[in-house]
């Protein structure tokens, strides 16, 4: 009995440790890409954003710092919408599957720096 008490303990604290090394994910585990795309907009240079989900795991409630953030070319409310407090919501807090993109335009200059700052993994 007392074996299988160990061995238990011992499985638990295992597999413990293993889900934690995989769901591990974060911040650190989102890339924003910014590129200029060479077309202008109403005077404005456009440029291609590529957010990265770079986990195996599902994220979601992923918000972006985006200050006074500003275009002059429609951006799809439901792919990057600005909540207030320069913060902005990725693909409508809906979960990014494990190394997957969210990609959408705007056209400004400068382009705004755009960064994690909240995210839930979904492991």
């Amino acid at each position: 009995m007392e074996t299988i008490v160990k061995l238990s303990i011992t499985l638990l604290l295992l597999l413990t440790l293993l889900t934690k090394g995989v769901c591990s994910c974060g911040l650190n585990n989102i890339t924003v890409g910014t590129i200029r795309s060479g077309v202008e907009i109403k005077g404005k240079p456009e440029w291609n954003v590529v957010v990265v989900n770079n986990c195996d795991c599902p994220m979601q409630k992923l918000v972006l710092s985006c200050n006074d953030f500003q275009t002059t070319e429609p951006v799809d409310p439901t792919i990057f919408k600005p909540l207030g407090n320069n913060e902005c919501s990725v693909n409508n807090g809906n979960i990014i599957p494990g190394k997957n993109t969210v990609n959408f335009s705007y056209a400004w200059d400068p382009p705004f720096f755009l960064r994690p700052t909240f995210v839930t993994t979904s492991c």
